[in-house]
């Protein structure tokens, strides 16, 4: 990461928390304090702020419970470090400096020098907590991960959730632990060098426990998204918004030592001012990274396969570290299971996925049948690694009716086909949690909103979702019920069954292969990395993915690859990795049915030394 050195990022909430407590609340007529848990216990005046105006301070030290009274109406503290009983009851301080942290030694790595995995605290363990999480690093460290990225951890109303209704972002959610819990987890991937991503949602607040409409012009009627009212970044006293949401994001970095933020959903903040909310908290992130001596990312979520959020800022761009990018998987997907309904009509399968190891962006500016117009950009002379692509997450799998995974739709052989195709590619890969062993768990879409009527709400929409697609409402797994949320939980102890235990071990010698084996950061550019095709159709694959060699079958009927396809094949090539039936003879390489094999140079005798870090960064 390029970033300049720049004065101590100003910390509104940390300092006023030092001094006392203080709220913006620029409409109100007065503004009080409780120090107790109980909303109706004594109040006490606050005092407005001469240098912040629309700030209120409370300028005497407090520990314990609280509660803001807005002219005469007590709500939680919208900065509220913690919310053990929920977002509807009452704030409490807490110390972050209390801490001990054990990861003095720790600066971060380069994110294109990691594979990421995607988990959801609640259904990773069966303790659903961050200590549950700690308890399986071993496996994670085993098998090559070198960044967890946590769905979020915004506090919301229930215990169950997929985390995106959030509504008090500087709270953890209780159900997982406490703050010094979810530090204590990322102290102990710091010591296993496992980098810690927070996925946040910055596009809106869930339809519940919203306390925020009572502090200020938080959110506008001049912009909505499909999940609730537009925040207003851009409008009239628009500058503490902005700065809370900035604020949000120091927090996680700086208080929680994580390594990066997950923003959900950019392409729903709509901003329209000069400087994009997005530019400034790129900005904000580069100072803090000198600051703390860490490397520290943001990556984006986007449908709008737009190359400008991770373009730096001296190229007109937002300068964001890497996005996600979809058309790989989608082009997968297609190709493994043959499905066409919605975006992946946009898609011919295989024939694809060169175009999106090489460009990224299959939909770069082309055609889209589905949106019936054209779509994206190239990404230009940025380096795939700027980019994050999977053959599972969290939304390709719990958004479909019954949340089942790749596996149980395909079967075992065509899994490990999709995962070399990601996997071996030059992009950023993440895994969802349990891919690695082919887990029999679906992840399921569940809530437990308290609300009955917002529940059936949540239900009945659901069910409408998915009459289009032709499955009956006895089909969808009741969003609110126990046993849905009961169902997306891993089983451990699959690992110990031989399906699983196989699968798991591919997944190990693909990471391995990609350590060994990785494809040079600019793959179009630099000598002997440029991704070549041999043969490409509907069922078959042959290309060079840097030093390797990939070949597929994905017909019914037997399919014979020349070993001298490409011009310059360098060394001798050996069969490293193979799933199905492979025969290797007179130069030739025999794919059975659902087949796949990938060649490369043979390993040397005796230890190596591991492949170095792509250390390079591009500015931003």
């Amino acid at each position: 990461m390029n970033a300049r050195p720049s004065p101590a990022i100003p910390t509104p909430a940390a300092a006023s928390r030092a001094a006392g407590l203080g709220v913006w609340a620029p409409a109100a007529e007065r503004v009080e304090i409780i120090l107790d848990a109980s909303p109706d216990a004594v109040v006490r005046p606050m005092q407005r702020d001469e240098e912040r105006p629309g700030w209120w301070r409370w300028p005497h030290a407090h520990h314990g419970p609280y509660w803001f009274v807005l002219d005469g109406v007590a709500h939680p503290d919208p900065r509220s470090p913690w919310q053990p009983h929920g977002p509807d009851a009452a704030s409490h301080t807490w110390d972050h400096a209390a801490h001990r942290w054990a990861d003095h030694r720790w600066h971060g790595r380069p994110l294109g020098s990691v594979v990421l995995y995607e988990l959801h605290v609640g259904t990773f363990s069966p303790e659903g907590t961050y200590a549950g999480v700690q308890q399986r690093l071993d496996h994670l460290e085993a098998l090559g991960v070198g960044a967890i990225e946590l769905l979020p951890l915004h506090t919301a109303p229930g215990g169950r959730g997929w985390g995106y209704d959030g509504v008090c972002w500087f709270a953890p959610h209780p159900a997982y632990g406490t703050p010094d819990e979810l530090k204590a987890l990322v102290d102990a991937c710091h010591a296993r060098g496992i980098a810690v991503v927070v996925d946040v949602v910055y596009n809106h607040l869930g339809p519940a426990g919203n306390h925020l409409w009572a502090f200020g012009p938080y959110f506008t009627d001049r912009h909505h998204t499909p999940w609730g009212q537009g925040l207003n970044v851009d409008g009239p006293d628009s500058d503490e918004v902005r700065r809370y949401v900035v604020d949000n994001a120091a927090m996680w970095l700086r208080d929680y030592h994580v390594d990066g933020l997950r923003l959900d959903a950019v392409h729903a903040i709509v901003d329209h001012s000069a400087r994009h909310l997005l530019e400034e908290l790129a900005e904000m992130v580069a100072e803090l990274s000198v600051q703390l001596d860490r490397t520290l990312w943001l990556i984006a979520e986007s449908d709008a396969n737009d190359p400008r959020l991770v373009r730096s800022r001296d190229a007109h761009g937002f300068g964001l570290d890497a996005q996600w990018a979809d058309d790989l998987h989608h082009a997968v997907h297609v190709a493994l299971t043959g499905e066409r309904d919605g975006y992946y009509g946009d898609f011919a399968g295989l024939p694809d996925v060169p175009k999106a190891w090489r460009e990224v962006f299959v939909r770069d500016g082309t055609y889209s049948p589905s949106l019936r117009r054209r779509h994206g950009r190239p990404i230009g002379e940025l380096a795939p690694r700027r980019f994050v692509t999977a053959l599972q997450n969290h939304d390709q799998i719990g958004n479909r009716a019954r949340g089942d995974r790749i596996g149980t739709t395909v079967g075992a052989d065509r899994q490990r086909i999709g995962a070399a195709l990601v996997l071996l590619a030059p992009t950023v890969p993440l895994l969802f949690q349990g891919e690695e062993w082919a887990a029999s768990t679906p992840f399921q879409y569940f809530t437990d909103h308290p609300d009955p009527a917002l529940a059936e709400a949540v239900r009945q929409g659901r069910r409408k979702e998915f009459a289009a697609f032709g499955w009956r409402p006895d089909d969808i797994p009741d969003p609110q019920a126990v046993a849905t949320f009961v169902a997306s939980t891993l089983r451990w102890e699959e690992l110990d069954e031989p399906a699983h235990a196989a699968m798991l071990a591919w997944y190990r010698s693909l990471l391995g292969l990609r350590r060994r084996c990785p494809v040079p950061a600019h793959p179009r550019a630099m000598p002997g990395g440029t991704v070549e095709v041999a043969v490409v159709d509907e069922h078959r694959l042959q290309a060079r993915l840097g030093v390797l060699q990939v070949a597929v079958n994905l017909g019914s009927s037997p399919i014979t690859f020349a070993l001298d396809a490409f011009a310059d094949p360098g060394e001798p090539s050996t069969v490293l990795l193979q799933s199905g039936t492979v025969t290797v003879g007179d130069g030739a390489l025999r794919l059975g049915p659902d087949s796949i094999a990938v060649l490369g140079p043979a390993e040397p005798a005796g230890p190596q030394p591991a492949a170095p870090d792509h250390t390079e960064e591009e500015p931003r």
